[in-house]
């Protein structure tokens, strides 16, 4: 099963650069274009790695900025390899608690999808797999930790997690609003131990599939392409943070769908349209939505024009579903909105839902709001969150929920340490403890 090792991880130099808080940024799909600007007006931000910007190509900014960096030691590589222990502290809305997701990062072996080693949940889009794949080729680094998820009921090792961030390498608070602590294990015996426990265990993809896919894709090409081939070379090996499906911690919250351009609709004729096979209530509070559709299966809240609305699928309906999917995919809230909705009512055909321009999507429901009512999108499908034990069964099911169906919070930040697979920096003389 999952194979893992300890990382030599490149970092930056504390003596050639500013305050890690000024160096770290959000994932390369996540970052908003006010967040970029902003970014890039620090020259040493890892975002200059992640998505740069200039005249050239991405891939080419990205190998030219790394190059220098390594030159003038803007960043260094460690001298152990290690396992670093990452501690997000937040809080949600309405909620007193403040939550802790722990995890720790490492390079795991890449596997294909058909070995069930690695599952993913989400499909992907081409283009963005082919971008990540080209800055891995051009720099032969992982920028940013893939987000991965492990079963372990009896939390072995959270104690020893939890003793790492006792004394952090960095310690910051993000653009989420999150406190990120990151710490390092150098201990052979417990790191012995973690490499141990994960042998038997399958990862689920949270977040990061098109990362993951780019580093697959490469991988394939490489093993084809390279008559010496043993399987121990870097490009076998991915960055990745794991976290444990068991914590309490643990949160995924809804991403709602927003839609634009479907010519002839207007609220009239979708509300006729859905009365097929909703049942459809009006509110009188668009803000009540959330709370209206909240444990109830199959409803979704709809915003269009200025009014709001609680749609509700009839349950003998469910059985119309004719996508090629089994049961236990075919009653889950999103493939009812994704059947129903998008493809039977607006055209919208399953396989070219992932990259339709007519749907885009959105975390915020405020922003929902205001997108329908400024005339930016006609319509918006407020959904609700998704358990863990959806993923989980549709993991394991084979199949995959439709695009940005989950949103797992907080987002892994970029720029806190980096992961080399070129073959004169993958390797320590401490490997050989591990094997």
């Amino acid at each position: 099963m999952a194979e893992i090792k300890p990382i030599s991880a490149w970092r930056y130099n504390p003596e050639k650069t500013p305050k890690i808080d000024d160096l770290v940024s959000p994932l390369f799909d996540v970052v908003s274009e006010k967040q970029r600007n902003k970014l890039y007006d620090q020259p040493l931000n890892s975002i200059h790695l992640s998505v740069p910007r200039g005249n050239g190509t991405i891939k080419d900014m990205a190998r030219s900025t790394l190059e220098q960096w390594k030159r003038e030691e803007i960043i260094k590589q460690d001298p152990l390899p290690g396992i670093y222990a990452y501690y997000q502290f937040f809080t949600l809305p309405g909620v007193v608690k403040e939550y802790c997701r722990k995890g720790f990062i490492c390079n795991i072996r890449i596997a294909d999808w058909e070995e069930k080693i690695i599952l993913r949940h989400e499909s992907t889009m081409p283009h963005s797999v082919s971008d990540r794949k080209e800055i891995l080729n051009e720099t032969q680094l992982n920028i940013s930790p893939t987000h991965g998820l492990y079963t372990d009921e009896q939390h072995i090792l959270e104690s020893y997690l939890d003793e790492c961030v006792k004394k952090p390498i960095y310690e910051v608070e993000d653009y989420q609003g999150v406190r990120d602590v990151l710490g390092v294990i150098h201990d052979a015996d417990v790191i012995a131990l973690i490499i141990k426990l994960m042998k038997d265990k399958q990862i689920i993809l949270a977040d990061g599939h098109h990362r993951y896919e780019g580093s697959l894709q490469y991988q394939k090409e490489q093993s084809k392409t390279n008559p010496e081939h043993d399987g121990s070379e870097g490009y076998n090996f991915h960055l990745m943070y794991l976290t444990n499906t068991e914590s309490d911690d643990l949160r995924i919250l809804p991403t709602h769908r927003l839609v634009k351009d479907i010519t002839e609709l207007d609220e009239h004729s979708l509300l006729s349209q859905l009365s097929d096979d909703f049942i459809i209530k009006e509110l009188d509070n668009a803000y009540d939505v959330n709370e209206i559709i909240l444990g109830k299966k199959w409803a979704f809240g709809l915003l269009i024009n200025k009014n709001a609305y609680k749609i509700r699928l009839k349950p003998e309906k469910i059985t119309s579903i004719d996508w090629n999917f089994p049961d236990q995919i075919k009653i889950l809230d999103l493939t009812v909105m994704h059947y129903f909705v998008f493809e039977k009512i607006l055209g919208i055909k399953r396989k070219e839902q992932v990259s339709s321009n007519n749907i885009s999507f959105q975390r915020n429901f405020t922003e929902c709001l205001s997108e329908v009512r400024n005339g930016d999108a006609q319509f918006a499908l407020i959904t609700k969150d998704i358990p863990i034990e959806t993923v989980k069964q549709t993991c394991y099911s084979g199949y995959t929920l439709p695009q940005k169906s989950t949103y797992f919070y907080p987002k892994v930040i970029s720029g806190f340490l980096f992961s080399s697979i070129h073959q004169n920096e993958f390797y320590s003389p401490f490997d050989s403890r591990f094997q």
